[in-house]
C-alpha cells in the first residue's frame, strides 16, 4: 500500500495548519475551512479549490451563505482591492469543484491500493479494525449499508463516519467501475485529507441524505474537522 509522497503530505499539512482572514465575515479560520479564490486575466473571480492559481488570492469560509455574501457584498473586490466580475451561480461552481476534487482523490487512492470496494472488501476492512469513514452511494439500497453499519457498531461500539453524499455512477468514474455502491479508505494519511476536503463539500451540500436513519449522523460533519453549522475558533494571525 503506498503513502502520498512527502512533499505532498508536508503540503497538505503546512495548508492546514495556516490560517487566513475570511472576505465575506472578516473572522479567521484554518486554510481548511476556507476556499481559495483568484482573479483570472480577465477580472472575473476564479474557484481556486486546490490553492494552486498563481496570483493574488482571497479566501471565503467554506459555505453556500459565505461565498453569497462576499459576492452580494462586495467582499471580492475589497479582497483583490480592485473591480472584480464576480460569475453567476459561483457557490453552486464551487460545489461542482469540491465534488471532483473529492472524486479525484478517491481515484488516487485506488491508484494507491489504499481503498476497499464493494461490500466484500468493505465487510473485510470493517472486520479488521474500525473504519476511518465507511463511503455509502446516496442511491444503493438501504438493506446493504446499515448492514455494514450495523456490523461496524456491533464489533467497535460505535458507528463510522460516514459519507452518503455522492451517486453510484459518480463513485463508479472515480474508481474505475460501472457504479459503486460500497467503499472505505483503507490508508489513514489519506483518510484524513479526504475528511479535510469533505469537510468542506459539507458547506454547500449535505453529507448523509437527511431520509438515512439517525445513525448515520452520529458523527457529525465539519469545515475543515469543524461543524458546517458551527463557527470556528477565530486564529490571531489574519493573512488575505
Amino acid at each position: 500500500m503506498n503513502s502520498p509522497p512527502s512533499s505532498q503530505t508536508a503540503d497538505e499539512e503546512t495548508r492546514r495548519g495556516r490560517e487566513r482572514r475570511c472576505v465575506a465575515s472578516g473572522e479567521t479560520y484554518p486554510d481548511s475551512a476556507l476556499i481559495r479564490f483568484a482573479l483570472a486575466p480577465d477580472g472575473v473571480v476564479t474557484p481556486d479549490v486546490a490553492s494552486k492559481l498563481p496570483g493574488r488570492g482571497v479566501w471565503v469560509r467554506a459555505d453556500r451563505e459565505s461565498v453569497e455574501l462576499a459576492a452580494r457584498k462586495g467582499g471580492f473586490a475589497r479582497g483583490f482591492k480592485e473591480q472584480v466580475k464576480v460569475p453567476d451561480g459561483l457557490a453552486d461552481l464551487v460545489e461542482r469543484l469540491l465534488a471532483k476534487r473529492c472524486l479525484d482523490q478517491l481515484g488516487l487512492a485506488r491508484r494507491a491500493g489504499a481503498i476497499a470496494i464493494g461490500a466484500t472488501q468493505v465487510e473485510a476492512a470493517i472486520r479488521a479494525k474500525p473504519l476511518f469513514l465507511l463511503i455509502e452511494a446516496e442511491d444503493g439500497a438501504e438493506e446493504g449499508r446499515e448492514k455494514l453499519m450495523s456490523l461496524h457498531i456491533g464489533l467497535w461500539g460505535r458507528p463510522p463516519r460516514a459519507v452518503g453524499c455522492f451517486q453510484s455512477t459518480d463513485l463508479g468514474v472515480a474508481l474505475g467501475r460501472e457504479r459503486v455502491i460500497h467503499a472505505c479508505l483503507l490508508q489513514e494519511r489519506l483518510a484524513v485529507g479526504w475528511v479535510v476536503e469533505i469537510g468542506r463539500l459539507a458547506g454547500f451540500r449535505t453529507i448523509v441524505p437527511g431520509s438515512w436513519p439517525d445513525s448515520w449522523r452520529s458523527v457529525s460533519w465539519k469545515l475543515g474537522g469543524a461543524d458546517a453549522d458551527e463557527s470556528q475558533g477565530r486564529g490571531r494571525r489574519t493573512d488575505v
